[in-house]
């Protein structure tokens, strides 16, 4: 059987990357795009023999050609679907067009609740019961895409924005794998807002 081929952007640790390789069977990294030229997730594509690329945004003068050059490595790679792991760009409309239903992201909240920037501290903030993760498909706004899966976690009467986030991740490397391997799978259908789950 093929596995599908992935490509992750990330900007940061890349834990969720580091999930994705280690837990889904039916697809393969074929290539990590990062941001910044310090990003950890580097030291993951290292240890698991991933060629990475960096694309450093401000060699670039403008957000297209930035753009460009990331579409380009995608493609050289045939990649079938893209895993945002902690990429910290908002893409353009463009970009999600020309990979349209072929992004993913996790995302730190329930959506449609607290999207953006610091979502554990705006939960903590609103007084919210529960929390969790949401991994979703990309559209043209921002955490606004059809919702594939969802984890909760507990808020606790002590969290700190830190500790709600580190219950969170636990899920995240839990579902992120899961979603992608059911986009494997060709199980996953997209019906307006809805992501429906078919059954094997």
């Amino acid at each position: 059987m093929n596995k599908l081929k992935v490509g992750v952007l990330a900007s940061g640790r890349g834990s969720n990357f580091k999930a994705i390789v280690q837990k889904v069977d039916s697809a393969e990294v074929k290539v990590l795009i990062v941001d910044n030229p310090g990003a950890k997730a580097i030291e993951i594509a290292k240890e698991f023999n991933i060629p990475y690329e960096v694309v450093d945004r401000k060699k670039f003068s403008n957000k297209l050609n930035f753009e460009k050059e990331i579409t380009n490595i995608l493609d050289s790679y045939k990649v079938e679907l893209i895993a945002l792991a902690g990429f910290m760009r908002i893409l353009s409309p463009g970009f999600v067009e020309h990979f349209k239903w072929k992004i993913m992201n996790i995302h730190p909240s329930l959506l449609p609740s607290f999207p953006g920037l610091n979502a554990q501290k705006q939960a903590l903030d609103y007084g919210v019961r529960v929390s969790g993760c949401t991994v979703h498909f990309v559209d043209a706004g921002t955490d606004t895409g059809p919702i594939i899966l969802q984890a909760v976690v507990p808020v606790l009467d002590d969290d700190s924005p830190e500790t709600l986030a580190s219950r969170i991740l636990k899920e995240e490397h839990k579902i992120y794998p899961f979603a992608i391997s059911l986009f494997a799978q060709n199980r996953l259908v997209i019906d307006g807002r809805k992501v429906k789950i078919k059954d094997i």
